[in-house]
C-alpha cells in the first residue's frame, strides 16, 4: 500500500521508547473523577480509545503532584486506597493496543481546585501561587513560601515515579496554561522578590528544578515531555522570545518540548482555537522554538487535516503533532490516516460542547460522537443484530445520515431517503459560514460513512404513507428536521430584502451593506459575525435581554467578543413590530421605537418541528422511531445522539 503520509506515520524513539507514528493524543480530562481523586472505569475507557484508534501516545490528563493543589483533577497518592490501581489499569489499557501510556503532571497553583469532585471542598481551598493577590473572582491567594516550593518540587518527582512504577512509559510536565510552572515563568503572575522572581533567570528556576527532580526519579531512559505556553498572547505576560529562552533552559533534562499557547482564563480561544481561529494558528510558535533547540518539539492547535499534519513533519516545523479535540471527534483518525481511509475521518466542529459538558454536567459529550463520554455502557463495539431487518430512515440531515450508518453496521438492510436533491439537511447552510466549514463538511462524512456501511440513498424521494406502505420496512426511523419560523411581522413576508437565514448559502450574493438580523440566538449572532468579518454594517434585533443564551459557556463569550470585534450593533429587549421597503422598526420595552436602515433582513427567528410527517408515518411499521428536530429543535449533537441510540434499539 502506498504511503501518503510517510513522514507523520513514521516511528519516532525518545529516551530509549519507540513510538509508532507521530500523531499523540494530548491531555484532555477524564469524567469519573472519584471524590478522592482516583480515576473511575468511564475515564480508562475514555482514554483507550485513542489507544485503539491508533495514537503513539495517550496522555492522561491531570495527575496533581501536591496538597496545596487542592486536586485539580486526579492523584497519584499512596496515601489514598485505590489510587495506584487505577493508575495501572489505566496504563494498561492504553499500552495492550500498542500505544505509549503517558501521564500529565500538574499542579494548578492559583487557580487549584477547578474540576475537584468535592464542591463543598473546592470553595475552602487555600490557593497558593508564586506571589499573594487577589482572583478576578474574589478568591485570595497566598504566595508559596520556599520550603513549600522545595516540597512541591520534589513531590514532581516522587509522582513522576509512581506513574513509572503504574506502568506509563512516558510523564508530560504540564509548563504552560497558567498553571503553576507557568505561573512562576509569567511576569503576570510572578512578582517575586527572591531567587524566584524577577529576572528571566529567576522566573524559569522553579520550572528547571522540577524537570531536575522528574529526571532524577525516573532515570535516564524514560521520556519526560514539558508542556508549555510558547506565548502567553496577553498584556503583561511574555511572549515567544521568553518561549524560546524557556524551551532552551529545559531541554537538557528532558525529550520532547510540547509548545502550547496562552494561559489560563486569559485566551481560552486561542489555547483551544475556536473556529474563527486557523487550523494550525499556534503551529508557528513550534516552528521558531525548534530552530533554537536540540531536541525534538511538539505542536498543537486546531489540527486535524492529514495532509496539514505531513506538512508539518516533513517541513521541520515538528517532530510530533498533537490534538486532543479531533481525537474525541474521530479517535480512530490514526487509524484511517494509516490505512488510507481519510475521507472517513468525522472532522472536529471546535464548538466546545465537549468542554461545556465538563463544565455543566461534570461529564463529557461530543457533538459528532455519541460514545464520548459514555465508553463503558458496553455500546462501544457495533454488534452484529441478531436478526436482521428491513429499516427505513426518513431525512438526509445529520441525525437520519447517522441513524443509517449506525444501522448498517449491524447489519441491516437500510435505505435513507431524502426529499431534497442533496443529502445535509441544516448542515448543507454552513457551506457559507468559512469558519464552520466542518459542519457542513459533516454531512457528505456522514454519507461516506453509510454508503461504504451499505445504506441505500435515495435523493429527490419524498416519504409519505403510501411509499412506507409500498417498502414495508420492519423498522422506521423519522428524522424529518424542521422548517424556518417567519412569524406575522407587518411586512416582513412580504419584504423583497428578507432572506431566512437558513437560506442564505442559496442566496448570499443578494446580502447588501446594511443588513439586520432578526433574532439573537446562535444562529442569528454566528451569522452576523460572519457578515460582520466580510465588512458589512450589521444589526442584531433581539427581543429577550441577552443575546445567544442558547450557546455552549466556553463557545458564547468567543462569540460575544467575534461580534464586538467586527463591530455588530445589537438592540437587545427590543421587538420587531414593522418592516417596511428600507428600515426595521422596533420596540424597545421602554416603548421607544427603534428605526434601522436596512437593505437586507435575514430572519433567525427559529425552527419548528417538522411534526405532521411524523404523525402521518407513525404505526406504519413494527418498530417506530422519530429522532431530532422535528421532534424539538435542538443541537447537532442530542439529533446526533438520539439516531445512534435508535439504530442500536432496532430488535
Amino acid at each position: 500500500m502506498t504511503n501518503k503520509y510517510p513522514n507523520l506515520l513514521s516511528p519516532i524513539t525518545l529516551a530509549g521508547v519507540s513510538f509508532r507514528n507521530r500523531i499523540f493524543s494530548a491531555p484532555m480530562g477524564g469524567t469519573d473523577i472519584t471524590p478522592d481523586c482516583c480515576i473511575g472505569p468511564k475515564t480508562t475507557k475514555f482514554y483507550e480509545l485513542r489507544a485503539k484508534g491508533g495514537a503513539a501516545a495517550v496522555t492522561v490528563s491531570e495527575c496533581v503532584v501536591h496538597e496545596t493543589d487542592g486536586s485539580h483533577m486526579f492523584r497519584l497518592n499512596l496515601s489514598t486506597p485505590g489510587s495506584l490501581p487505577s493508575f495501572t489499569y489505566t496504563a494498561d489499557a492504553i499500552r495492550r493496543h500498542g500505544c505509549m501510556p503517558s501521564v500529565e503532571l500538574s499542579h494548578s497553583g492559583q487557580f487549584g481546585g477547578t474540576y475537584l469532585a468535592d464542591k463543598n471542598k473546592q470553595h475552602n481551598l487555600v490557593q497558593w501561587g508564586p506571589s499573594a493577590r487577589v482572583r478576578e473572582d474574589g478568591v485570595e491567594v497566598k504566595e508559596l513560601t520556599k520550603d513549600l516550593i522545595d516540597d512541591i518540587v520534589r513531590s514532581y518527582g516522587e509522582t513522576a515515579a509512581l506513574a513509572k512504577r503504574a506502568g506509563f512509559e512516558m510523564v508530560m510536565i504540564h509548563g504552560g496554561h497558567g498553571w503553576l510552572i507557568n505561573q512562576f515563568l509569567s511576569p503576570l503572575f510572578n512578582h517575586r522578590s527572591d531567587e524566584y522572581g524577577g529576572s528571566f533567570e529567576n522566573r524559569v528556576r522553579f520550572a528547571v528544578e522540577v524537570v531536575k527532580s522528574v529526571r532524577e526519579a525516573v532515570g535516564p531512559k524514560f521520556p519526560i515531555e514539558f508542556r508549555m505556553s510558547g506565548d502567553e498572547f496577553v498584556d503583561g505576560g511574555y511572549h515567544l522570545d521568553d518561549g524560546i529562552k524557556i524551551a532552551q533552559a529545559v531541554e537538557d533534562y528532558v525529550d520532547l518540548i510540547h509548545v502550547s499557547a496562552g494561559t489560563y482564563q486569559k485566551t481560552f480561544g486561542i489555547t483551544h482555537p475556536s473556529w474563527f481561529e486557523p487550523h494550525g494558528r499556534n503551529v508557528y510558535l513550534a516552528a521558531e522554538i525548534k530552530k533554537h533547540v536540540n531536541k525534538p518539539v511538539a505542536t498543537i492547535g486546531g489540527l486535524n487535516d492529514p495532509e496539514m499534519l505531513e506538512e508539518i513533519i516533513a517541513s521541520g516545523k515538528a517532530d510530533v503533532v498533537e490534538m486532543a479535540r479531533a481525537l474525541l471527534a474521530d479517535p480512530q483518525l490514526p487509524n484511517k490516516i494509516t490505512e488510507g481511509r481519510e475521507e472517513e475521518i468525522v472532522r472536529c466542529l471546535r464548538c466546545y460542547t465537549c468542554m461545556a459538558e465538563r463544565a455543566a454536567t461534570f461529564t463529557r459529550r461530543c457533538t459528532v460522537n455519541p460514545l464520548i463520554g459514555r465508553e463503558d455502557e458496553g455500546l462501544g463495539e457495533i454488534m452484529p443484530a441478531p436478526v436482521k431487518r428491513k429499516v427505513l430512515v426518513v431525512g438526509g440531515g445529520p441525525g437520519g445520515l447517522y441513524a443509517a450508518y449506525t444501522a448498517a453496521r449491524r447489519g441491516h438492510q437500510v435505505i435513507l431517503c431524502e426529499a431534497s436533491a442533496e443529502i445535509g439537511g441544516l448542515l448543507k447552510g454552513e457551506e457559507a459560514l468559512p469558519p464552520k466549514f466542518e459542519m457542513f463538511q459533516l454531512g457528505g462524512t456522514y454519507a461516506t460513512l453509510a454508503r461504504k456501511a451499505g445504506v441505500e440513498i435515495r435523493l429527490n424521494t419524498r416519504v409519505d404513507a403510501d411509499y412506507v406502505k409500498k417498502e414495508a420496512p420492519d423498522a422506521l426511523i423519522v428524522a424529518a428536521g424542521s422548517s424556518p419560523m417567519v412569524p406575522p411581522i407587518p411586512g416582513l413576508r412580504e419584504s423583497s430584502c428578507m432572506i431566512v437565514a437558513e437560506d442564505y448559502y442559496l442566496k448570499k450574493d443578494q446580502v447588501g451593506e446594511n443588513v439586520v438580523v432578526l433574532g439573537g440566538g446562535l444562529v442569528g449572532c454566528e451569522l452576523a459575525a460572519v457578515l460582520g468579518d466580510q465588512g458589512k454594517k450589521v444589526h442584531v434585533v433581539e427581543m429577550r435581554d441577552e443575546l445567544c443564551p442558547d450557546a455552549n459557556v466556553r463557545y458564547r463569550p468567543l462569540l460575544m467578543n467575534k461580534m464586538k470585534e467586527v463591530g455588530i450593533q445589537v438592540h437587545t429587549g427590543c421587538t420587531c413590530k414593522n418592516i417596511t421597503d428600507d428600515k426595521v422598526i422596533g420596540e424597545t420595552k421602554d416603548g421607544e421605537q427603534v428605526e434601522i436602515q436596512a437593505d437586507s433582513i435575514l430572519c433567525a427567528l427559529g425552527l419548528k418541528p417538522n411534526t405532521d410527517i411524523v404523525e402521518e408515518l407513525r404505526g406504519l411499521a413494527p418498530q417506530f422511531a422519530s429522532i431530532g428536530n422535528c421532534v424539538r429543535p435542538n443541537t447537532i449533537t442530542y439529533a446526533v445522539y438520539q439516531s445512534y441510540h435508535a439504530a442500536l434499539d432496532i430488535h
